[in-house]
Formats: C-alpha cells, structure tokens, sequence
C-alpha cells in the first residue's frame, strides 16, 4: 500500500489583466440621420408648381393606387402626395390652358421637379405628347371627402 503524504495541490491563478497604457476604447454614434419630412398637406386653393408628365396605353388597364383600373383617355392623374380622389386644376405655365383631372394613382418618380403625372387625354388638352414633360402648376380644387 502506498500512501501519499502531499497535499492537494492548489487551483491554479489566472494571470493579471494586462496593464494598458492607452485610454479606453469608446465608439461614438454618429448622430442620427434627419428624418425627411413630407410636404406639408395641400390644401383646396393651393397651388404647387412643377413639370408634368404623361403615361399612357402600355399602363392601360393596370390597376391604379386606388385599385381602379388605368384609362387613358380618361381625365385622371398621380400625384404623389395628394389624396386619392382629390381634384385639381393643372395649368401649363404661361398659358391659359387648364384641365381638371382627379388623382387615382401615386407618382411620377425620378426627378423631383415632376409633380404630376397626366394621362394622355389630359395632357393632350394642355400640349402634344410628343413634348414629353411641361411646365405646370396644378391647383387644388377639393379634396375626397374623408379628407375634408
């Protein structure tokens, strides 16, 4: 028999935390990015000024942002903040030709000096197609009545 008179070794110490001589790492966030705020809401009697566009039968038939289906020939619009159902005055600047249309679908998107989108009838009362984009100001003329 064998005995053993050592006693239980001891549980070994980490090491010490090293010693840094540099200042503590700390991370900034960078300040949040401003959060772009919508144009305030128009108003009947407002009027906004811009480039108007049209779109025409290759988007006919295709439901709208109102989920009625796209008709060319009919005076409608997109607009990209106004109500669905609101009606405005679209005037060509410079001109005294004015057509009414009401806003059933959201756009136009690209460039931000195109505040409407016309159907082609609608646009043909202000100008040839073949000019592509106008300059125009479109008058509030009332709003849906869920709006009012």
């Amino acid at each position: 028999m064998v005995c053993c008179a050592h006693a239980p070794l001891p549980e070994p110490v980490p090491p010490p935390a090293p010693v840094s001589t540099q200042a503590p790492i700390t991370s900034v966030a960078p300040p949040p990015a401003p959060v772009p705020t919508a144009p305030p809401p128009l108003s009947p009697g407002d009027v906004e000024s811009g480039r108007a566009t049209w779109y025409g039968k290759v988007l006919a038939g295709h439901k709208t942002a109102s989920g009625e289906r796209f008709d060319p020939s009919k005076m409608t619009a997109a607009h990209k903040t106004l109500p669905l159902g609101t009606w405005v005055d679209v005037r060509r600047s410079g001109t005294n030709k004015v057509v009414r249309v009401r806003i059933n679908d959201r756009g136009p998107f690209g460039e931000a000096d195109r505040i409407i989108d016309l159907s082609r009838a609608a646009f043909e009362h202000l100008g040839s197609i073949r000019e592509g984009v106008i300059p125009v100001e479109v008058h509030v003329v009332a709003l849906p009545v869920s709006h009012r």
